[in-house]
């Protein structure tokens, strides 16, 4: 019998994500919709299904299970693609290349060199190219004339893989290969490391196992040498032609019918082009630019051109994110661009908010101007081809969302079954708007909390950062973790301060040059405002959690104000700025060469003297992304200064440990540690799930 708390349960579901429709692809004529969903809400190998419109069925077009055996059970179908009319899809699964159509056949394994990595098949649908082992290869759709036409030229070269341009795919995975719509030739990312820092990760618990080496840009070190070719069938490669000392960026790219396209990015991030490609010279012509004097935000599906050639982009006009066909502005103030989720023909899917906590669907055509496509609170997205909506509602009716399909002229919509798990746990939230700034939050109390009760000791659980909200219509599996909390006896609050989304870029840019000056402050102006309307809020035990950026943000917060915050957990948090990702950090606080005093501001080694209050730091040694130095020296320094702490560190864990078989030992750990500070009871008063 499976365990019925919300800690297993976000482990069996993989925080709910399982089961989930998703990755919709809709056939030219609207008839059709593809998507990948696993069997049950906890099982981990996602398959490839269809809807047929017409008759309101489901198919299934691909099992991992029965395609590769049970045992080991494979880790599922996790992307794939088709040509332009949907009759061929192919996906890798098990290090191979796999295809399968329509017609009800069985999916079939093409002689490909393995592992096989980002299969796309060409428009037409006549062949495949994809990325083994740095090299960019290509098969018939048949199997036949499997071949090499960019093969790397030194050990730290690979093709067909760009790790940046995921911040304006609309799909949000990072691409590197773009068919020609002829599909005669490629637009190919070329990749070299060779210049970026090596980085040689043990692991303690295996000291047999030979040290993996990663290459990772840290802030004011030399990033990947990123180039573009035109690649043609029979190998032949054309080099395309940008300043790429003035842009070392490659941010995004794209072979429409109106010609190749790159995006690219200067270091310091105020300047980003778009490039118009000539595919017979790889000459480049800047097509639009944009600037910013802080940073020019990157938006998914951005820039993109209509099918009548009309230029896509963003314009941050007076505090407003406005979509632009070509220069114009063509939404009204106060509405916030967040995605554009695709152009079919001359009409465009977006999503903006006019409330930060939800998001909505909207289209627009010319002559006719925006619309929107989605009512009621929540958080939307979708996708449209040929008169056919696929729409998703993210609310409060549980994780995982909602999907319907919508057919121009028929009526009522057809729903897409969620196989989701029904959270164990209800949430007891309520929505708050605070202080002089409108802070968004959530207050979550026990279930079994009444008015007139004594007071609850207060846990802030907030991101706090530019890349995530954490408060929104949405129920998500972050909501529920905060309710599990709130289960052990706390008064839990959420907030989002400045440099969260869905502002606005003004709002947004309020933490250039300073991540946690106003993000602090932000978290301390919420807990006052709440407990001045929430006498269950006892301000005399408040305990601060978090992850990533948070992580770092709680342990900031017991080192600059212990007046206010009495104990934390820091979670996989980034305690020398300088030693983070040079894309994203340099993008707040400029170059370190050029900014020592913002990052010395928001070292957190330098004020580790200060520390007087509880501090719990977790780091998860397999994570790449915060690499467990962070934890380390952070304790080090504490150690140095005689600053009493306590560390866990997470064998074989990743930057995200929560969804995996840890996560009910490590939630309970967090909560023991946070009552003994607190001076609360050893277990919680309640019913803790």
């Amino acid at each position: 019998m499976p365990s019925t708390s919300l800690p297993a349960q976000l482990a069996r579901t993989a925080r709910f994500t399982r089961g989930v429709p998703g990755h919709f692809t809709v056939t030219p004529d609207g008839a059709t919709v593809l998507f990948l969903r696993g069997r049950t809400g906890d099982d981990p190998a996602p398959c490839l299904w269809m809807l047929d419109l017409d008759s309101g069925t489901e198919r299934l077009l691909a099992d991992p299970v029965r395609l590769l055996g049970p045992r080991p059970r494979p880790r599922g179908i996790e992307a794939y693609a088709t040509d332009r009319a949907v009759g061929l899809v192919v996906f890798a699964l098990g290090g191979g290349l796999w295809t399968v159509g329509l017609d009800g056949g069985e999916a079939w394994r093409l002689p490909a060199r393995p592992p096989v990595s980002d299969p796309r098949p060409d428009p037409t649908g006549s062949h495949i190219a994809y990325v083994c082992r740095g090299a960019l290869r290509v098969i018939g759709k048949d199997g036949t004339g499997d071949r090499t036409i960019a093969e790397p030229d030194a050990a730290d070269v690979e093709f067909g893989v760009a790790a940046h341009t995921a911040a304006t795919a609309p799909d949000g995975p990072a691409r590197g290969h773009w068919w020609s719509p002829e599909g005669t030739a490629l637009l190919v990312a070329r990749t070299d490391v060779a210049r970026v820092r090596r980085w040689h990760l043990t692991d303690p618990a295996a000291p047999g196992t030979p040290p993996r080496t990663v290459r990772y840009a840290t802030a004011g070190t030399p990033n990947p040498d990123v180039s573009l070719q035109l690649v043609a069938l029979d190998g032949t490669l054309t080099p395309v032609r940008w300043g790429r000392d003035a842009f070392e960026y490659l941010v995004g790219a794209d072979w429409d019918d109106h010609g190749p396209l790159a995006v690219v990015q200067s270091r310091d991030q105020r300047t980003v082009q778009l490039l118009g490609i000539d595919p017979a010279d790889g000459h480049t012509t800047p097509l639009h630019e944009q600037r910013d004097a802080r940073w020019v935000q990157l938006i998914p599906g951005l820039p993109a051109r209509t099918g009548s050639g009309a230029l896509l982009a963003h314009a941050d006009r007076h505090g407003t994110r406005h979509l632009t066909v070509d220069g114009a502005a063509v939404t009204p103030p106060g509405l916030q661009l967040r995605a554009v989720l695709g152009v079919d023909g001359d009409d465009v899917l977006f999503t903006a908010s006019d409330e930060p906590t939800e998001t909505h669907l909207w289209t627009w055509r010319r002559g006719s101007g925006v619309r929107r496509l989605s009512s009621g609170p929540g958080v939307h997205e979708g996708v449209s081809r040929g008169g056919t909506l696929v729409r998703v509602a993210h609310d409060a009716e549980g994780p995982g969302g909602r999907a319907v399909v919508l057919r121009e002229g028929r009526p009522g919509a057809v729903p897409l079954v969620p196989l989701a798990e029904r959270p164990v746990l209800d949430l007891h939230a309520t929505p708050l708007v605070l202080g002089p700034n409108r802070l968004r939050a959530m207050l979550y109390l026990p279930s079994w909390h009444r008015p007139g009760d004594q007071p609850l000791p207060v846990l802030l659980d907030p991101y706090g950062g530019a890349a995530r909200q954490r408060v929104s219509a949405a129920l998500d599996w972050r909501s529920l973790v905060a309710q599990w909390f709130a289960e052990q006896g706390f008064a839990v609050l959420v907030a989002d301060g400045r440099g969260t989304p869905g502002r606005g870029p003004d709002w947004e840019r309020e933490v250039h040059g300073d991540l946690f000056g106003p993000v602090l402050d932000d978290q301390v102006t919420a807990l006052h405002e709440a407990a001045r309307r929430h006498p269950a809020l006892d301000l005399g035990r408040v305990g601060i959690r978090g992850w990533s950026f948070s992580g770092a943000l709680a342990a900031l917060a017991v080192l600059r104000r212990p007046d206010v915050f009495h104990a934390a957990v820091a979670g996989a948090g980034v305690t020398d700025q300088r030693l983070y990702d040079a894309h994203w950090r340099e993008r707040f606080l400029g170059h370190p060469d050029a900014f020592p005093e913002r990052y010395d501001a928001c070292d957190l080694l330098r004020e580790a003297p200060r520390l007087t209050r509880p501090l719990l730091l977790i780091h998860g040694l397999a994570d790449t992304k915060v690499l467990p130095l962070h934890a380390l020296r952070l304790s080090d320094a504490l150690l140095a200064a005689g600053r009493p702490h306590e560390v866990l560190l997470l064998p074989g864990a990743g930057h995200q440990p929560l969804g995996t078989a840890v996560t009910e030992n490590l939630l309970r750990h967090q909560a023991r540690f946070l009552r003994r500070s607190l001076g609360m009871a050893t277990e919680g008063s309640g019913v803790p799930s």
